[in-house]
């Protein structure tokens, strides 16, 4: 029980340093605060709700993995290195693959509140 409580004190450190020092992680904390009312007017279902939040918190715990290799890969070198800026690229790209989830997501349950399409992918196949 110690090691889940000090595990649960160092995540909670964490996520206060990265929110302190980095404006993209404070953007999506807000994002995430927004989604919460947000996704009971969107979802259709409660399930729906669920999937529309864990989108969101994935975004932020991709963000949150992209701004720690950015932070070790800044503490190796100060000099341009093309592989330590091909590793921040892809993580880059990680956070961008995310946000495009979130806009599938998000997009096909406001189709769904709008009534464009009322079929779930259980109902589909």
């Amino acid at each position: 029980m110690l090691h889940f409580w000090r595990a649960t004190i160092n995540s909670w450190n964490g996520l206060i340093f990265a929110a302190r020092s980095e404006q993209a992680i404070r953007q999506e904390l807000f994002a995430l605060l927004l989604t919460l009312p947000l996704a009971w007017l969107v979802g259709v279902t409660g399930v729906r709700r669920i999937e529309l939040v864990v989108v969101v918190l994935l975004l932020l715990v991709t963000e949150l993995l992209n701004t720690a290799i950015e932070k070790l890969a800044d503490r190796l070198t100060t000099n341009h290195d093309p592989q330590i800026g091909h590793v921040k690229d892809m993580g880059s790209a990680a956070v961008g693959v995310v946000l495009l989830i979130i806009g599938l997501t998000w997009g096909g349950a406001i189709a769904e509140r709008i009534g464009f399409f009322n079929v779930s992918i259980g109902q589909a196949f």
